[in-house]
């Protein structure tokens, strides 16, 4: 059956339009749902290892925003559909999800031959339920995963000794908080190996209101387009073999990669985003593939592919200092970063206001400190009308200068 839809993210794109969360959202939902439905049928070979196209993507937003878990269930219900599509239990421990994968094994024809593999996708609503960053067992298991080594991959675990699983592969997407992550995210974890195999999303307002959703597309129109979704997903589950980079995407690839190396992100130049900067080249590989795959079912992948690719992942870098801007801060810059996040949800906010927000929080020399630090900036400015202070929030300073990053997402997610 051949496919309907010229595109089928960008098609994705206007069955959500109607949801109130930011388009990086349903973005990133459409990629985990392709790459849930592609799992380890197609790769990219680079000789002593290969690519292929699974994501541990987590949304990250204030509790009750932009509605996280809503937005991911809308792609994973499509998925669903696809009856060979395993998926994993939203909490487990090291153990169980190694037995898992081990009981996801199954086998697919190409080019007559017989080729196995054990994915699974995971979706976890609160990923604070699926992972505990304190188990580095777990992490290390995760870690592991994401690279996707070919062949046999055994794990000794304490209940159940040797697990061997054949050709794993892990598809995650979780929802998160700002505040779990600050809470619960050891230092050693950012910037090491398995923070810098994920890709951040980060959101802090809808997108806009919408009160009525189903107001917002006729009722046949939206069941229709449901459909040819979910048939187009089926056909892109059928694919399988290895990708090929076409001459313009290998000269693309080896001009960014020198540019890369030589014209670093400096702001990201430091412990914390080394790992990331590291495996860039593999998140945008990764995505090409996706973005390939929702266009047809011919195995190559243009220039065009990883110049998209390569400029949406570039757009996440923009919040990844604000992800984990609290993790590790002690005494005045984190009492910074509580109050500059509240000037700037305000807008415009009264010190007497502010105060009471923080008052359990810090005294008033900590707060007097604090305030000093967000002016300095230049993200706060001081203003009196003769009765009283107020401070207001400037989101056009730039990132390195501040106790938090700048809040404006950046990069294009179209495809």
């Amino acid at each position: 059956m051949a496919r309907r839809l010229e595109n089928w993210i960008k098609t994705y794109m206007v069955y959500t339009s109607s949801m109130e969360a930011p388009d990086p959202f349903h973005f990133w939902t459409a990629v985990s749902t392709i790459a849930g439905a592609l799992r380890r049928r197609v790769w990219l070979d680079m000789g002593h290892f290969q690519w292929t196209p699974n994501f541990y993507i987590i949304f990250v937003a204030p509790p009750g925003i932009v509605s996280k878990s809503s937005t991911l269930a809308v792609g994973m219900e499509l998925l669903k559909e696809i009856k060979e599509i395993r998926f994993g239990p939203d909490s487990v421990t090291c153990a169980a999800l190694v037995q898992a994968l081990a009981g996801a094994r199954m086998d697919f024809p190409l080019n007559g031959f017989m080729y196995p593999m054990s994915a699974l996708t995971i979706v976890s609503s609160e990923f604070g339920t699926f992972l505990n960053p304190h188990d580095r067992e777990m992490i290390d298991v995760l870690v592991d995963l994401w690279d996707n080594r070919t062949g046999a991959w055994e794990k000794i675990t304490k209940t159940s000794g040797t697990d061997t699983v054949v050709n794993p592969w892990v598809n995650i997407a979780a929802c998160t908080t700002p505040a779990w992550i600050a809470g619960n995210f050891p230092e050693y974890m950012v910037g090491g190996g398995f923070t810098s195999r994920c890709v951040f999303v980060f959101a802090e307002k809808k997108r806009r209101l919408i009160p009525y959703p189903f107001l917002e597309m006729p009722v046949e129109e939206f069941k229709q387009m449901r459909e040819t979704l979910s048939a187009d997903l089926k056909e892109i589950a059928k694919m399988g073999g290895a990708y090929k980079l076409s001459n313009e995407a290998l000269a693309f690839g080896h001009e960014w990669y020198e540019e890369h190396y030589e014209n670093i992100n400096k702001e990201l130049n430091n412990s914390q985003f080394a790992g990331y900067l590291a495996r860039k080249q593999t998140h945008i590989h990764k995505l090409a593939m996706v973005l390939a795959a929702a266009e047809s079912d011919a195995l190559i992948l243009s220039d065009v592919h990883l110049r998209q690719a390569s400029a949406i992942i570039t757009s996440l870098e923009a919040d990844m200092p604000r992800v984990f801007s609290t993790i590790g801060q002690q005494g005045d810059a984190k009492n910074a970063s509580i109050i500059l996040d509240i000037i700037r949800s305000y807008g415009k906010i009264d010190k007497q206001l502010l105060f009471r927000f923080c008052s359990s929080k810090m005294g008033v020399q900590e707060f007097s400190n604090a305030i000093d630090s967000c002016i300095t900036t230049g993200y706060v400015t001081v203003h009196s009308n003769g009765i009283g202070v107020a401070y207001v929030y400037h989101p056009d300073q730039p990132a390195s200068n501040s106790p938090g990053p700048d809040p404006h997402h950046g990069g294009d997610h179209s495809v």
